[in-house]
């Protein structure tokens, strides 16, 4: 009787040992024989039970949907991480170079700043030099000592401007060239007695510097007229 409302009511047939079910007749009887005598059931029997058939697949259609489910949030989650890695990255990259600028823009303004504080000394050496003789200079004339000691302050003078070289600091050319107003200040016009054409620098009164291309002083000169 049980066995008969139970395959009318799932088409199933049921072993009376364990209570599983299965689709074939002859299944049921083989699972409930073996269940008798071996009071245990057979796991090559029971692999074709309804029972297990459905758990599997539910198991499995439970875990591709959770897997599924929980891929779609680890992409999500990824993306996330990616996207806050790459602004990281980004603004990590900007403040590098914000850095690097802000440190090189500090590092050149204290050169500048001191090198002018050095130039007042280099005028003094400037007009040291220009009180010697020519032929002293030269070493044509004046005693053994003043010639040597000539000699040591004009090398002196010569190794100082090397070392401002290195560091890209050159003397702005003036005599005998064009007036250029961006590198020059005219304080005068004086007609040439060597019949230059007009606004070509004739004399230099202080001389100019320039660092990497740009002026820090501007040199003073004359022009001819």
């Amino acid at each position: 009787m049980k066995e008969e409302s139970i395959k009318n009511n799932q088409n199933l047939y049921q072993c009376k040992e364990c209570g599983l079910h299965y689709k074939d007749k002859d299944t049921a009887e083989k699972c409930e024989a073996w269940c008798k005598e071996h009071k245990t059931c057979n796991v090559e029997i029971t692999n074709y039970a309804e029972e297990n058939q459905s758990k599997d697949s539910d198991l499995a259609n439970g875990k591709y949907i959770s897997n599924s489910s929980e891929l779609e949030v680890c992409k999500k989650k990824c993306e996330e991480y990616l996207n806050s890695w790459k602004r990281e990255h980004a603004d990590f990259l900007n403040y590098k170079k914000d850095e690097a600028e802000r440190t090189g823009f500090l590092a050149k303004y204290a050169k500048e700043d001191t090198f002018l504080k050095i130039i007042p000394i280099l005028d003094s050496i400037d007009l040291a030099e220009k009180q010697l003789p020519e032929k002293l200079k030269k070493g044509l004339e004046g005693s053994k000592q003043s010639i040597e000691w000539t000699k040591g302050f004009l090398q002196i003078q010569n190794q100082i401007k090397e070392f401002l070289k290195k560091d890209g600091i050159e003397e702005i050319k003036t005599l005998g060239e064009k007036f250029n107003p961006e590198i020059m200040e005219a304080v005068g016009e004086e007609t040439s007695d060597k019949q230059q054409a007009t606004g070509m620098v004739i004399e230099e009164l202080q001389k100019g510097y320039m660092m990497n291309g740009k002026v820090l002083r501007p040199a003073r000169i004359k022009i001819s007229k």
